[in-house]
């Protein structure tokens, strides 16, 4: 007579324990070897250029850290407590008007574009237009309120770069959605898939979704604010005058800059601010590009729409962001 075995329990809990073990490890190493070090690190501070690095990277982090930490709150609270229902409730039935009202819908949502990607996913699956889903994509990390405060704060004196940003970001977005309602086909839209919190409750979904959301944009703001101190102390005065001078080579030097450094709309601001040998106009297309087109920005599209759908989406979106942006800023200054 046989007897049946009990099945052995899931691997995947004692393998993530493991994980975590294993970080909490590797974080104490670190710890120990910068404490080791300090006397090392104490005397390459005493360096000028090392200090100013240090106070440019500081600064940075420190006036951006309130708005990542409220916007990634705000996010968690809306991606949780909020259901997708309510943003097709809100949307007109008529196509060509959904795409600026949902443009314009995407002021409330306080958060990046770590944020702005799953709703505009979770739209699609819902029945709204695509048009209107990706008007929604682009605007909502740029136009939402918590970026309008940062912007506000990181260019004191200067109210015109708020509205500069806002109109030119609604505006990019809107011609993105209305682009693609003439021009868009379905079969380059792959239709997301459903992710929701199950097993967990709301509040420990709220938990989850703000520490992943906090952990990925406090770690782009670092990795921007680090480009952004090394660009002010490392690159020659002269080249960065030659550059910024040029009008032309501003504004595409600032565009794919904001590409490559993948910052986090709360924190963008404070990093184009620091740029004060370029024009207002090259600084706004930094702030336009950056929460529509970065690497970032580009896999999260590419995993939630597919392939075919970022490679033509992203580019586009990049030119169209660049024309609005210095349109806007020709205009204005």
């Amino acid at each position: 007579m046989q007897t049946e075995t009990a099945p052995r329990a899931a691997a995947p809990p004692r393998a993530k324990k493991r994980w975590s073990v294993r970080s909490v490890e590797v974080l104490a190493v670190l710890l120990v070897a910068a404490i080791a070090a300090r006397g090392l690190l104490a005397g390459a501070m005493g360096t000028p250029r090392l200090q100013s690095w240090s106070t440019v990277f500081i600064s940075i982090v420190i006036q951006a850290m309130p708005f990542v930490a409220l916007g990634t709150l705000l996010s968690a609270a809306i991606a949780v407590f909020v259901p997708p229902a309510f943003f097709t409730r809100a949307l007109p039935k008529n196509k060509m008007l959904a795409v600026p009202a949902a443009g314009i819908a995407g002021g409330i949502l306080p958060g990046c574009e770590c944020a702005s990607v799953p709703v505009a996913g979770a739209l699609v699956r819902r029945g709204v237009t695509p048009g209107a889903a990706l008007a929604f994509l682009l605007s909502a990390p740029a136009i939402n309120p918590v970026v309008m405060v940062s912007t506000y704060v990181a260019f004191p004196g200067q109210p015109s770069m708020v509205f500069a940003r806002f109109g030119a970001s609604l505006g990019a977005a809107v011609l993105m959605g209305w682009l693609w309602l003439r021009v868009g086909r379905d079969d380059w839209l792959r239709q997301p898939k459903h992710h929701d919190h199950a097993g967990k409750g709301k509040v420990m979904a709220f938990v989850a979704a703000a520490r992943h959301d906090m952990t990925q944009a406090g770690g782009y703001l670092a990795i921007g604010a680090f480009a952004a101190a090394t660009l002010n102390v490392t690159v020659p005065p002269s080249w960065l005058r030659a550059v910024a001078d040029n009008p032309v080579l501003a504004v595409l030097a600032l565009a794919v800059l904001a590409v490559v450094l993948s910052i986090c709309s709360e924190a963008d601001a404070f990093v184009a601010a620091s740029l004060t040998q370029f024009s207002l106009t090259a600084r706004l297309v930094f702030l336009v590009v950056g929460p529509m087109v970065d690497l970032k920005l580009f896999a999260m599209q590419v995993g939630a729409f597919g392939r075919r759908f970022a490679l033509r989406f992203a580019p586009t979106t990049f030119v169209i962001a660049v024309l609005v942006a210095v349109g806007t800023g020709a205009l204005l200054w």
